[in-house]
């Protein structure tokens, strides 16, 4: 028998949901004027100091500006917003953004391929003995699910190889927003999690140092899955199913 954790939520968490959902629903458009706090308090049951808080972070995350003794207004997030939006891109009301999904996979594979050209550079020795132990892991592996994890843990030492920060914070955002969703992306990920001679040809290649070479070799490890990603987002938005 599976128990599922028991979360906890507070009131200003589901005001804070409530106002995300319907700004990325478009239910709230760019540039809207959100009722004052006290409308929003009797509107929602709740207290005025519960949705002064939610309000609060809704402005740190991008999602409104709030003015000083002014007007609460919607920001555009797709313009403003940052990287920590994705997750919340994604999947809306249990349904998949099929247009960002897409966005996700075509970053992914143009990405990858850099970060592998700059963990060529800089990786140290302890960075590529890592990754040796975690090729032998992909051979030794036989579970779909497994396999996948193992491949998360893999490009997350190559992230570390490449030193850059900027490459660091997109590799969490993209995993925190496809992480979850591992199960369902067992078929098309089968590529390119199983194959040890892809594995082993990039970190021969950052070993080297060989920074052109682990481009190519990134590529090609990435290549099946992307184009088997492409081609199930590509039948979810012609057949409209939802995730």
């Amino acid at each position: 028998m599976t128990f599922q954790p028991v979360v906890r939520r507070s009131v200003p968490e589901d005001v804070y949901d409530q106002i995300v959902d319907r700004v990325v629903g478009g239910e709230l458009p760019a540039g809207e004027a959100l009722p004052s706090e006290r409308d929003l308090a009797a509107a929602l049951g709740v207290s005025r100091p519960a949705v002064r808080e939610a309000l609060k972070r809704l402005d740190a995350v991008g999602f409104i500006r709030v003015k000083q003794g002014g007007t609460t207004t919607v920001r555009d997030i797709r313009r403003d917003g940052g990287l920590d939006l994705l997750p919340m891109l994604l999947v809306h009301n249990g349904e998949l953004d099929v247009a960002v999904a897409r966005s996700i996979v075509e970053a992914r594979a143009h990405i990858a391929p850099i970060v592998a050209e700059l963990a060529a550079q800089r990786s140290s020795s302890d960075t590529i003995s890592a990754l040796r132990q975690l090729t032998e892991a992909v051979a030794a592996e036989s579970d779909s699910l497994e396999l996948q994890r193992i491949a998360l843990h893999f490009w997350d030492i190559v992230v570390d190889g490449a030193e850059s920060i900027a490459y660091r914070l997109m590799f969490n955002t993209m995993r925190a927003a496809y992480e979850p969703a591992l199960p369902a992306l067992s078929f098309a990920m089968a590529g390119e999690v199983g194959k040890v001679d892809g594995y082993t040809a990039l970190v021969d290649a950052i070993a080297a140092h060989d920074a052109p070479l682990a481009r190519r070799a990134a590529d090609n490890l990435l290549s099946p899955s992307t184009s088997a990603l492409f081609s199930a987002l590509d039948a979810l938005d012609t057949t409209g199913i939802d995730s």
